[in-house]
């Protein structure tokens, strides 16, 4: 008896040994350790529904080659140089140069403009024979056939911008990817529509650059919450010139234009407006011969409704016959059909769960594959399919996991997805259209992984102080912990509305695993608004920033104190953007739990930011002025007791470093101790050596407040 159990010591003894620690230095660095990781594929593209062109190491040593995966078999054989570089017409493209066009076809450049103005946004018409671009803020084409330029506008100047958009329609509605291209080609390339923007009686800020002798400022004409708003209208005009057709809407009114599309046929354009303040929503047809309009959907909301996301809110499908729309109406993201006259047909889909966008549609079968989360678990997303009628939902993907980028073969044959969990690390998958796994590609887990001492990672659910959320939260616990003894904790947030950052997926960093060696608790947080119960839940958030996400927080912190592990000493919170809204909102207004913070890039009070995004959710200072009230950070600098560390960029041009300065100019009158750093000529984030600064800048926060101890040497990049 006493051999069996020294045998049994003796092995258990083994198997924990076989466990080792990171290195020290190796984590310092940043370093991922030798074979603890391995890439997986890189997707290059499908060459049909059977063979997928990827990326991909055949073994850790071996280089990275160009392989072709035929999806039935598994089979792999390299790439051919037909398939890397398939014989075909020189593809031709257009470049700048000296703020000049020229059009490249193969290893042949022509000139096409020749004066001093820069062209923006150069655009090929669908059938190749003109460009479309902006300069000077007028719209201009060019005609190949005829070789020259066509200024298609003339009354752009620093106030009158066509085809070019505005700055709030550029952060706001459009997207940053879009680089403030507002105009779009017709399919059959006979009209340009385009929008015109009349900034005149939008106010101007100005950020100041202290670069050279005498520095210089940059103008923005920038709305502010409750200010006038640039005037927008819509118009068409022919590539060969002419006189521009307008949309039949008011240009004064309180509007907002969405993301345009064109029918296939370019017999109309389906364009969305909403009024200002962000609750009535409707889908026109505009023509673009006379610009009459005819609505085909109208819906109201108590809340808002999201023009940002226009581009995604409607599908045409059927060459033309029918549409798609997503709306939250219900409280929950749903797809529902309609022909495209505007006569509603039926729910596609249907539930308390949320549709986040369409990866594809078998018109022939009448199938939509679409990407959700809700079904299975809030913190996970899955594709499914449904019959256009509503009908056969069913689950492609598989298993406990989170699945994201989601790549479809041309014909929805197979689906290539990248899943995991918190305990699972990130692999790749194919699945085909009824849901059955045809071939793994690969896991990221290395041949070393499970020698590692890793941290441990949780997701947990708490319960809201109302009973009515399971609030999600993922922690990462200090290594050998100690019974009893409590842990400083770092709280990582973004916070915004529907921008939950708690999911049911692998993560792993040098940092955090350092951070965990060095004794802290590392949690994330999502709030009822995060996005993890729908518009029902982001809906809390109408006309009152701040409140609920601030009581969700609190909550989920208050378990772990509660639960005996946490410091609640040293509950430290740390966000960027509204991130650092939050941040600076938890030591203040929350300060009875958050008792450090660092707040880069921060929104402190809602009337200094953007008028389209923050009346969304908040309405006007002038209609909501409790609202307003309750949300700034300024009205509770009173309650700080902790430390807050204040970031921001000198010209950042996204929250306006005007936030910073008003808030440390109400600490100091109120003699609050508190630390600040600037990062010059900075924007809405930096990089560089800027970017490293500002890394170990939180560094030595930690060491100093959670910690309390000195620096190990070479932490410091």
């Amino acid at each position: 008896m006493k051999k069996t159990l020294l045998l049994l010591c003796l092995a258990s003894t083994a198997v924990f040994a076989q466990k080792k620690d990171f290195d020290e230095k190796e984590l310092m660095s940043g370093k991922t350790p030798k074979n603890f990781t391995q890439p997986l594929p890189i997707i290059q593209r499908w060459l049909d529904d059977e063979r997928v062109l990827v990326t991909q190491k055949l073994s850790p040593e071996a280089e990275a080659k160009s392989m072709v995966l035929e999806v039935s078999s598994g089979k792999m054989t390299e790439a051919s140089e037909e398939i890397l570089r398939p014989k075909a017409k020189p593809v031709k493209t257009i470049i700048s140069k000296n703020n000049n066009l020229f059009l490249k076809s193969g290893d042949t450049e022509t000139q096409l403009t020749n004066d001093p103005a820069e062209e923006k946004n150069a655009m090929f018409s669908p059938d190749s024979s003109y460009i479309a671009y902006t300069k000077e803020n007028n719209l201009y084409s060019y005609d190949f056939k005829a070789k020259k330029e066509i200024k298609l506008t003339t009354d752009g100047t620093k106030t009158t911008l066509n085809g070019y958009a505005t700055w709030v329609y550029w952060e706001e509605i459009f997207g940053r990817p879009t680089r403030f291209r507002a105009f779009w080609w017709s399919p059959d390339s006979k009209k340009i529509a385009y929008m015109r923007f009349d900034e005149s009686k939008t106010m101007m800020f100005p950020l100041y650059s202290s670069e050279g002798q005498h520095g210089f400022i940059e103008e923005t004409r920038y709305p502010k919450s409750g200010d006038p708003n640039p005037e927008a209208k819509v118009g068409f005009v022919s590539p060969a010139g002419g006189k521009t057709t307008w949309a039949a809407f008011n240009e004064k009114d309180e509007q907002y234009f969405g993301w345009p599309k064109w029918l296939p046929d370019g017999s109309g354009l389906m364009l969305q407006w909403i009024n200002r303040g962000n609750d009535n929503l409707k889908l026109y047809n505009v023509s673009p011969k006379d610009g009459s309009k005819k609505e085909l959907y109208n819906e109201t909301q108590k809340s808002w409704i999201g023009i940002d996301e226009a581009d995604e809110r409607l599908t045409i499908m059927d060459g033309g016959k029918e549409m798609m729309i997503i709306s939250d109406k219900t409280g929950w993201k749903q797809l529902y059909l309609y022909d495209i006259n505007g006569k509603f047909i039926n729910n596609i889909t249907e539930g308390k769960y949320t549709v986040k966008n369409v990866e594809g549609i078998d018109q022939k079968n009448r199938v939509v594959y679409f990407y959700a989360r809700g079904i299975e678990s809030t913190a996970r997303f899955d594709l499914y399919k449904v019959g256009f009628d509503g009908k056969g939902l069913k689950r492609l993907t598989f298993g406990a996991y989170n699945n994201r980028n989601i790549n479809a073969s041309p014909n929805l044959k197979y689906f290539i997805t990248t899943y995991s969990n918190i305990n699972t690390p990130t692999s790749m998958a194919i699945v085909d259209n009824e849901g059955k796994i045809v071939r793994e590609l690969g896991s990221i887990k290395g041949a070393e992984m499970d020698n590692y001492n890793l941290a441990k990672t949780e997701l947990l659910r708490v319960k809201s102080d109302d009973g009515i959320y399971d609030l999600p939260m993922t922690i990462t616990y200090p290594q050998n912990m100690v019974a009893g003894k409590k842990y400083p904790v770092l709280v990582s947030i973004y916070g915004g509305p529907d921008a939950g950052t708690v999911y049911d997926q692998w993560t792993w960093s040098a940092r955090q695993q350092w951070y965990a060696k060095e004794g802290i608790i590392q949690v994330a947080l999502d709030h009822r608004a995060s996005g993890h119960f729908g518009k029902e839940g982001v809906a809390y958030m109408h006309r009152n920033l701040g409140y609920w996400e601030m009581k969700d927080y609190k909550t989920l912190v208050k378990s772990l104190i509660d639960k005996g592990i946490a410091d609640p000493t040293k509950i430290c919170i740390t966000g960027f953007s509204y991130g650092g809204y939050m941040s600076c909102y938890a030591l203040t207004y929350g300060s009875d739990v958050f008792t450090h913070g660092m707040a880069g890039g921060s929104v402190v009070d809602w009337s200094l930011y953007d008028s389209a995004y923050t009346e969304r959710y908040m309405d006007t200072p002038a209609e909501n002025p409790e609202g307003y009230k309750s949300a700034n950070v300024l009205t509770h600098t009173s309650k700080l007791k902790g430390v807050l560390q204040i970031v921001h960029g000198t010209m950042d041009d996204n929250v306006h470093m005007q936030n910073s300065i008003q808030l440390i100019s109400k600490l100091q009158d109120e003699k609050k101790n508190f630390e600040f750093m600037l990062y010059p000529n900075g924007r809405h984030g930096w990089g560089g050596n800027k970017g490293v600064h500002f890394d170990n800048l939180k560094t030595q926060f930690i060491y100093k407040h959670l910690l309390e101890k000195p620096i190990p040497e070479g932490l410091l990049k």
